[in-house]
């Protein structure tokens, strides 16, 4: 596998662009592909985005509602927002026209994510499902996954989020589709944890 991927690597794009949109209200926040560059190639599927996907985030509820595709399976989440243990420093850096400031937690145990939130936008929110600091998260950074999520504008437009339904899916918890995964790749070696990692976005 790993003599595969680095074959990849030097016939693929170091850099691969897609747009999101992240929508909030004080209460919601709703995360989802806006703009796909059909010319990237993934070394990752998992990595690859999907119009169908989303993360709904209820702050008010502390819930989530999510659609996300995991290799051949498209999963229908319904659970409690993902809580993370934030460190914040003292680097301020500007985006898209806002102070933020820096911040450092760590899922799956030991997979590093730097964050920048600003204060100036009070909703807890951030893009996937990460939330939880003193305002927006406005950009995002997982090295081990050499994955940045940042914003480039942020616009003040009406905003409606709908509940999303889904009957045709069985709806699951985190833990069921962590189960499901770890079934699916126990004999992946070193590669299984990049997969489990992703999933857990």
């Amino acid at each position: 596998m790993k003599f595969w991927e680095e074959e990849m690597k030097k016939v693929m794009s170091k850099v691969l662009v897609d747009q999101y949109t992240l929508e909030f209200t004080p209460m919601l926040s709703n995360f989802h592909l806006s703009k796909e560059n059909t010319d990237n190639k993934y070394i990752y599927d998992n990595l690859k985005p999907n119009e169908s996907n989303f993360v709904l985030q209820n702050f008010t509820t502390y819930g989530t509602w999510m659609i996300r595709n995991v290799f051949e399976t498209t999963y229908s989440l319904s659970d409690s927002i993902k809580k993370f243990e934030w460190k914040i420093t003292g680097e301020v850096r500007e985006i898209a026209g806002f102070e933020c400031k820096k911040a450092i937690t760590k899922i799956c145990d030991s997979v590093v994510v730097v964050a920048f939130y600003t204060d100036q936008i009070t909703v807890k929110g951030g893009p996937e499902n990460f939330n939880g600091l003193p305002g927006m998260i406005l950009g995002l950074a997982i090295p081990r996954l050499a994955s940045t999520w940042f914003a480039t504008k942020v616009e003040s437009t009406p905003v409606n989020i709908p509940k999303p339904t889904n009957k045709s899916k069985k709806v699951v918890l985190w833990t069921d589709i962590n189960k499901e995964l770890a079934k699916g790749i126990k004999n992946w070696g070193k590669e299984a944890a990049t997969y489990l990692w992703i999933a857990n976005l």
